[in-house]
């Protein structure tokens, strides 16, 4: 997979794009980067493109401001298409990288083909997350990386901790490159985004929908009622926030069905 650089708004980014026919864009989570999908990509059918881009902040890219909207990272996915000269795409994305796809998909409708939300949410916070955003913002302006240390093994289903040990270690190394300002920017921009649901009853495209039992930072039940909308397809899992590393055979499995028989 050829990596390469562009800009946007004064700030250098990251992505990396291989093979030729449909185009997917892959939109990591909070404290993730581009990497995250590699393990992924392999397995997903002939016949699609597959880019993948560290958001602001993330991976080897360079931040926009002191709070990152969503609104901010749909407008620099939309700076990457144009850049890459595409026409419409589908847009991957996993808990925040969610969060992203449905911005874009309320200020850049017409450049969709189709959504896939990995363990995310179309809802606004509620005033008690956003609490807790704001006492995680605290933390990470005293000290970022025990904040980090801290976070990543909290995704994991109780019964995925001992088993997975090794990829939480890995996932906590890959989340330290994050930097400072930009987990503080992307905590902001989480706490201010507003309530997309209605892009789930109405969308002309269709919509894949990821969650997982164990979820411990998105209630089940919460995303079960999402998951009834008209436009969205449903696939339940057994783990929690990481499919990608607590269920990836599953996860690859849902994929490949959507991209081949939905898209």
């Amino acid at each position: 997979m050829a990596s390469f650089e562009f800009h946007h708004k004064g700030a250098r980014f990251i992505a990396e794009d291989e093979g030729r026919g449909r185009a997917v864009i892959f939109l990591h989570g909070f404290l993730e980067s581009r990497r995250m999908w590699r393990d992924l990509l392999p397995s997903l059918p002939k016949g699609i493109r597959k880019i993948s881009l560290d958001l602001p902040g993330h991976g080897d890219s360079e931040n926009l401001s002191y709070v990152h909207s969503m609104e901010d990272m749909a407008d620099l996915v939309r700076s990457l298409m144009k850049h890459l000269y595409l026409r419409k795409a589908v847009l991957c994305g996993h808990s925040m990288g969610g969060y992203v796809a449905l911005a874009f998909a309320e200020f850049y409708p017409d450049y969709l083909k189709g959504l896939i939300l990995i363990n995310s949410n179309s809802r606004a916070d509620s005033e008690e997350r956003k609490h807790n955003r704001s006492r995680a913002i605290a933390v990470v302006k005293k000290n970022p990386k025990a904040y980090i240390r801290q976070a990543i093994p909290m995704l994991f289903s109780p019964s995925s901790k001992n088993r997975l040990s090794d990829a939480i270690a890995r996932a906590s190394e890959e989340a330290l490159k994050t930097s400072a300002q930009g987990v503080v920017a992307a905590l902001e921009g989480m706490k201010i985004r507003p309530d997309r649901e209605p892009i789930l009853a109405f969308a002309p495209y269709p919509i894949l929908m990821i969650a997982a039992k164990q979820d411990p930072i998105l209630p089940f039940e919460m995303l079960q009622e999402q998951m009834q909308h008209r436009a969205v397809q449903g696939v339940v899992l057994e783990e929690g926030h990481m499919s990608h590393l607590e269920e990836p055979e599953t996860l690859s499995a849902a994929l490949k069905s959507f991209l081949r028989d939905k898209l």
